[in-house]
C-alpha cells in the first residue's frame, strides 16, 4: 500500500502534468468571442444621418421607386409592354438596392466594413439611377396607353429621377472631399474598438 507521502507525490506530478499539457495544447480560447461583442456592440440607429440631407433623400428615393413600382404593378393589360417592363425592372431593382444602403448608413453597418468607399458606392448607385429612371420613364410616357396606372408611373419616375439626380450631385461632391462614407471618425471608432479589443484579451492572460 502507498503512504500518505506517496500519494501526495503523485497528485502533486499528475497537477503538474496537466499544467503543463494545458499549457502546450493548441486547442487555446481565442480573442473572436471578445471582437465579436466589440463588432456587434457598434450597430446603432443613425438618427444624424437619417436627418441629415444624404439621408432624407434617400428615404424619399426609396419611398418615390416603391409607389412607382406599385402603380406598374397595378397593370393587367398592356401592348406593347417593353416599357412597363423596363420600368418594373428600373424601380424594383433601384427600391432594393437603395433600401439597403440606407439600412447600412443608418445602422452604421458601413463602419465594420471600413475598407470599402461608401461614398464612391454611393455615387455609382445614384448616378445608375438616375440614368436608368430617367430613361425608363421617357420610354413609358413615349409607349403607353393612357391609363392612371402609367401617368401615375411616369409621374414618379420622373420625381424619383430629380431626386436621384440632386443626390448624385451631392454625392460628387462627397466623394471629392475624399469623405469615405465612415470618414476619419469612422476609421478611429474602429481603431478605437480593436484597441478595446486587445487590451481586455491582454487583461486575461488565459486568452493569451
Amino acid at each position: 500500500m502507498r503512504t500518505g507521502a506517496e500519494a501526495e507525490g503523485l497528485d502533486g506530478e499528475a497537477s503538474n502534468a496537466s499544467m503543463i499539457s494545458g499549457a502546450s495544447s493548441p486547442y487555446q480560447p481565442t480573442t473572436e468571442p471578445v471582437q465579436a461583442r466589440s463588432l456587434l456592440g457598434g450597430i446603432r440607429c443613425d438618427l444624424e444621418y437619417l436627418r441629415s440631407y444624404l439621408g432624407i433623400l434617400k428615404v424619399v428615393e426609396v419611398v418615390l421607386a416603391l409607389l412607382g413600382f406599385i402603380c406598374i404593378e397595378t397593370i393587367m393589360l398592356c401592348s406593347p409592354c417593353g416599357g412597363v417592363y423596363f420600368f418594373e425592372f428600373v424601380s424594383c431593382s433601384a427600391f432594393v438596392v437603395t433600401g439597403v444602403l440606407l439600412f447600412i448608413f443608418s445602422l452604421n453597418l458601413h463602419i465594420k466594413v471600413p475598407h470599402v468607399n461608401w461614398s464612391l458606392t454611393d455615387l455609382v448607385n445614384t448616378g445608375a439611377c438616375t440614368l436608368f429612371f430617367f430613361l425608363a420613364s421617357l420610354v413609358l410616357a413615349c409607349i403607353n396607353h393612357g391609363t392612371s396606372a402609367e401617368i401615375a408611373a411616369v409621374v414618379f419616375g420622373f420625381l424619383v429621377t430629380c431626386v436621384y439626380g440632386l443626390n448624385s450631385f451631392l454625392a460628387v461632391r462627397k466623394w471629392r472631399r475624399g469623405d469615405s462614407g465612415q470618414g476619419v471618425t469612422t476609421s478611429s471608432e474602429y481603431t478605437r474598438a480593436r484597441t478595446a479589443s486587445r487590451g481586455e484579451v491582454e487583461t486575461r492572460p488565459e486568452l493569451a
